[in-house]
């Protein structure tokens, strides 16, 4: 379900505090006006997800914006966590992880700000022609799994939406490091990846393949994948300082649909942490596919359709996905986006 693998705890821990220090004094201070500093922090190693902060950066977007901008790598405990204490003022995260930032008693104080894509590019990839192509065909075959309460409670309701029987689904861990890979070799017959990621990546491996998409079994499942957040007392206190973040980032994003394959040099170049060093075919295929994401048929980057993030979370509510339910509305605000 992810694009990179997961950089290490202690990895994360370091790169965290060096990035901050390096990124810190790389933007050029206009004359006579200090920059103010803003850090956001990922949700995983830099990928065509990210793109627009990374063109921001590249291009002086942030800087005009007055802005001296650090993009930093998550702890072990998230990014959402990180911001929600108020450690960076920005956080990339998707809106299933985040509800269980917000049910509870004292909910964490963030606010999803900004959607990095428009909708949910998430599905479910297999080998061609053995009838995986729909949630049913998965009867008799193997998924791997992360294990997730959500993850597995919307697996169950695509397949019996289909018609199908989830209880005759192989469960088996997912321990992949290459999905085209694993499937070419017969390790597993199905996974949970994004088309922007690995469905690319297994166009590229040469793997004939069938794949279908959440959002097209149940529009429910057309969530808000991924995301920025922000920590509330930032808001509060300084909402120039957020629209003006948000405004530069957009024009990265706009930029990148525009330009995906300079765009894609950009994320390369701007990667500290050597993750991305010998893909560059995949970023630059990707990235084309994602200039069609980021907007998709909305005018404004990053708007978050109310009815859609309620939908999702009243989902889970109904379904007992959560420790106590979410009320609509909770947790998001189109307010600092650039008009």
């Amino acid at each position: 379900m992810t694009y990179q693998k997961k950089i290490g705890a202690a990895a994360l821990a370091s790169v965290l505090v060096l990035s901050l220090a390096a990124c810190g004094g790389e933007a050029q201070q206009p004359e006579g006006e200090a920059l103010t500093e803003v850090t956001i922090c990922l949700d995983w190693t830099p990928n065509t997800n990210h793109t627009g902060l990374y063109v921001a950066q590249a291009q002086g977007y942030f800087e005009e914006a007055g802005l001296d901008v650090s993009i930093v790598q998550p702890p072990e405990d998230g990014a959402t966590a990180i911001c929600a204490a108020g450690q960076v003022e920005f956080a990339v995260t998707v809106q299933d992880n985040l509800a269980a930032a917000f049910a509870r008693e004292e909910p964490l104080g963030v606010t999803a700000v900004a959607a990095l894509l428009q909708h949910n590019t998430s599905g479910i990839l297999s080998r061609a022609g053995e009838g995986m192509d729909v949630p049913k065909g998965l009867e008799g075959h193997r998924y791997s799994t992360y294990n997730g309460e959500i993850e597995l409670a919307i697996m169950k309701q695509v397949v019996e939406a289909d018609g199908g029987d989830f209880s005759q689904v192989e469960l088996i861990p997912y321990t992949l490091e290459d999905e085209a890979g694993a499937l070419k070799e017969g390790l597993t017959d199905a996974i949970w990846v994004y088309y922007g990621w690995g469905g690319i990546s297994a166009q590229l491996a040469g793997l004939d393949f069938d794949y279908f998409y959440f959002k097209d079994i149940d529009p429910v499942f057309d969530y808000y994948t991924p995301l920025i957040v922000a920590n509330n007392d930032f808001l509060a206190e300084d909402p120039d300082t957020a629209k003006a973040f948000l405004s530069a980032v957009a024009r990265g994003y706009e930029y990148a649909i525009e330009h995906p394959e300079e765009a894609a040099q950009m994320l390369i170049e701007g990667d500290t942490t050597g993750s991305l060093s010998a893909s560059e075919e995949l970023i630059v295929e990707s990235q084309k596919w994602m200039a069609d994401q980021y907007k998709a048929e909305v005018e404004q980057w990053g708007y978050i359709d109310p009815a859609r993030w309620n939908a999702f979370y009243n989902w889970l509510n109904e379904n007992d996905l959560v420790a106590m339910d979410i009320p609509e509305n909770t947790g998001f605000s189109n307010d600092y986006l650039p008009e």
